[in-house]
Order: structure tokens, then sequence, then C-alpha cells
């Protein structure tokens, strides 16, 4: 199994705190700087950078339980979770309870089952005993409850077996319910009985069936169908086809396919507008192939999403040390419409700056099996990266370098042409940036199949594809 590694790494001198100070909250002001090493990227798994940055300390040190206090605070400062629920809390809203109950249907669909059982049997229960409590003064005003009229078998009730409150207690129940037992019932009597009765029938009619309503509505809401959509631990940036690119995973572990599913993203970052103002919490697009239609997705396999590093995009200056100090949120939203409700369901997901690997791609997870002729989708690799070589440099840094150098190699060949008569073809090798200064580090590039070869177990049944 490969360990996902990742492409921060702190030295010794670096942050006392880890990732906590090395991820700020999106509503401070300012950046923290710290001497990192690019020559240290990729080089230690996560668990192993989490555990170097935080060395075991007595628990007696009121230090360290401020520090892991503090840890804690930074890792619960996202606006979005993993399982797609907003960090937001609402407060000082005016009139909000009368606002909910004018929309009572959707406030009891949003209510948590508890509550919802507890809003039936109080309906339930109330209106028995003030359905019964009416039925008890229709009888004591007509004079069935008196002694002499229980005892005169010639007496006309205007309900037949009601005696006291319990026994109107049971007749409410029997008619708001049509359970009907036989020896309880009204007569021609009492005109008041009889509406009353219609009354109450059409009421528990109507009560059951908002009840069965509201029951199904939380069944099948699609937001319980947005919990079987995954999205990746960590994105990862690195090199494809020739442009840098930052990638995240999404896969669907339903048989039912999500219908014109497409996803977008958004970075939530500081802007500080021409005039000065600050927005602490300010929407960037981010463009996922909404122009090549690549950000309508297929989900019958997972399939990786790939957002170029263009100059319109939020990471376009973002070297492997930027990225670690920045301040913002990368938040993924994928919607749909559920194939057997026909209903719209969205998934969410947020990546912070350290759940961003530098320098690493997704391992393949699909295979087909030559036994059965069939399509095995390994989930165990889901979340599995294997690190290959990136440059160590922002997305601008690499293209205004790979111009420079462009232009170079054009006026070599110029000289090489009037001075030999020939041309020699220019190495197509990866740019890195290692203190300022642009260097080659291989003169071929590693194929990702041969990169493949050392992560994939050897089966001669099965033929890894995706």
């Amino acid at each position: 199994m490969v360990v996902m590694e990742t492409g921060y790494g702190y030295p010794t001198t670096g942050p006392p705190n880890g990732i906590a100070s090395g991820e700020p909250d999106l509503l401070e002001s300012g950046h923290q700087k710290y001497n990192t090493e690019p020559e240290r990227r990729s080089q230690e798994s996560f668990a192993e950078f989490v555990a170097k940055s935080n060395p075991p300390v007595s628990k007696s040190s009121l230090v360290s339980r401020r520090a892991d206090r503090h840890y804690s605070k930074r890792m619960r400062r996202r606006l979005v979770y993993k399982n797609g629920e907003v960090n937001i809390t609402q407060a000082n809203i005016r009139k909000r309870r009368r606002r909910y109950l004018a929309d009572i249907f959707t406030t009891l669909v949003d209510i948590q089952w508890r509550y919802n059982l507890l809003v039936f049997t109080l309906a339930f229960i109330f209106s028995w005993l003030i359905f019964a409590l009416i039925w008890w003064l229709i009888c004591f005003s007509h004079g069935d409850l008196d002694e002499e009229n229980l005892a005169n078998e010639q007496w006309k009730p205007c309900v037949e077996e009601i005696k006291s409150f319990t026994s109107a207690i049971l007749f409410s129940i029997e008619t708001q319910h049509t359970i009907g037992y036989g020896s309880r019932h009204t007569t021609e009597q009492c005109t008041e009985a009889i509406i009353l009765m219609m009354i109450q029938s059409c009421f528990g009619v109507i009560c059951q069936a908002m009840m069965t309503g509201i029951v199904f509505a939380k069944l099948s809401r699609p937001k319980k169908r947005a919990e079987t959509l995954m999205f990746s631990k960590n994105a990862c940036i690195c090199k494809q086809d020739g442009e840098m690119c930052l990638l995240f995973r999404v896969g669907d572990m339903r048989k039912s396919h999500i219908v014109e599913a497409h996803i977008r993203g958004v970075v939530i970052k500081k802007k500080i507008t021409k005039e000065g103002e600050i927005l602490p919490l300010y929407q960037f697009d981010v463009d996922l192939g909404f122009n090549e239609g690549q950000d309508r997705l297929f989900l019958v396999w997972p399939v990786i999403i790939v957002h170029k590093i263009t100059e319109d995009s939020p990471f376009w200056e973002m070297s492997p040390e930027d990225l670690h100090k920045e301040q913002f949120e990368f938040i993924v939203i994928l919607e749909g419409i559920v194939e057997s409700t026909g209903m719209t369901t969205q998934a969410r997901s947020s990546y912070l700056p350290g759940e961003i690997l530098w320098g690493h791609r997704f391992e393949r997870l699909v295979t087909f099996q030559k036994e059965n002729g069939q399509y095995q989708i390994d989930y165990s690799r889901f979340n599995n990266t294997i690190p290959v070589d990136t440059p160590q440099c922002s997305a601008r840094e690499l293209s205004d370098m790979c111009g420079n150098i462009t232009d170079i190699d054009r006026d070599s060949n110029n000289e090489n042409d009037s001075i030999h008569n020939s041309a020699k073809p220019f190495t197509n090798s990866y740019m890195y940036k290692r203190n300022n200064i642009a260097q080659t580090e291989f003169e071929y590039d590693n194929d990702f199949d041969s990169l493949d070869s050392n992560y994939l177990p050897n089966n001669e049944d099965s033929e890894t594809l995706l």
C-alpha cells in the first residue's frame, strides 16, 4: 500500500505548532514567515510531519496544553468540513421563529428525528384531548351524563356509550382514526355532534397525511444520497501536459448513477480592493473545464478532476513555499440528479493548504479482471498518491522560465544552423527553481506507467486501466 506523502515539510526551526501555525485563520490579517527548505518537500509523510512538528512533552506542561488547544482551534476553523457540513452559525435574526413557522413543512423536514416524533406525539395527544373535551361538553349540554338519563333506557343520547370524560377520549380516538369498534357511535339527536364528527374526521386525515409526507420527505432527502459521494482526502499539484495542474478525485460508491453531474470549485481567500477595502471571505472562481465541458461528469468510476493553473487561476503565483503560507480554503461542489428519485443532490468538500500535496498524483485503482470480464474498482487506493517529478516553483515562474529557455534555444539553433547547417533537437526536461536559480535536473521525463509498476500489484489475471 502506498503511503500518502505530503509536499509540505517544515524544518526543525520552522513553526512551533506544525500545521496549525502554517494554516492561519482566513479572517486573520498578515502572513507568518518561516524559513523553509524546498529540498525537503515530498520527503516525509503527513503523519511523520505532524509528529516531528509536535514532539511529545509532559502532560503537566502548561505550554503544551496551550499549544494543543491552539492547534485544535486552527483545525476547526474551516468553512466547509470534509463531510460537507458548513461551519457557520446564524445569530441576531429578527422574527426568526415567526419565519420558521411560516414555512412549517420545511422546518419539520429539517429538524432532527427526535423533535419530529415529539411534535407528532404532542399533536395527536392534544387533538385527542381537545376533541374529547368538545364531545364531553356536547353530551353534558344535552343531558346525556345525568344519572336519571343514564338509567333511562328510553333516552336517546347524542353519542351512545359516553358516560364520562374517559369514554369521551376513547370515542375521540376512534373517530379521528376511523377505528369504529361499534359500541360508541353518534345518533341523529344532535346536529352539533354530526358536524363535530365530520370536522374531526377531516382533521385526522390531514394530520396523518402531513405526518406521512414529512416522514417520506426526510427519508428521501437528496442530502442522504450525497453521503455516498466520495472526495479524496487530499488534492495534488503536478505537471500534466506541460502545464501545472491541481488534481482531486471524486467517486460514487452506488450503482445508481448521478444524472447530469457537474462540478465547480471556489477558493475562499482574502482580497484587498483598489480602494483598500479588505474582503476576508471573497470567493474566487476556479475553472474546472467549464468551457471545454470537462466539468460535466460521468461517474461510472472515480474521476480525477483537473484544474489547469493559468493566469486566471488563484494558484497562478503560488509556489510550494507560498502555498503553505497562504490563507485560503478550496471548496468543491458536486451537483446532480438522483437517478432513482429525480431529485437534485449536492455534495461538498474542501481542502486547506496543508491538504494540497505538491509533486504528487493519484494512484490508479480501476483494473480489468480477465477471469469474469468485469472492471473492478479498488477503493482502498482511492486516497493514495504517488510522488512525481514536479517543478518547485509557481506556474507563473515556470511559464516565464520556459519562455526564456525557448528564446535561448531558438537563438542557439539559429547559430548552429548558420555554422553547421543542421539543427539539434532540444531536450524537453523538467525545470525547477532552487535558491532563485533555474536549473535542469532530469535528462528525460519519467513515464507515469513506469512509476505505477513499483506501486501496483503484479497480477496476470488483471490489467490496470485508470
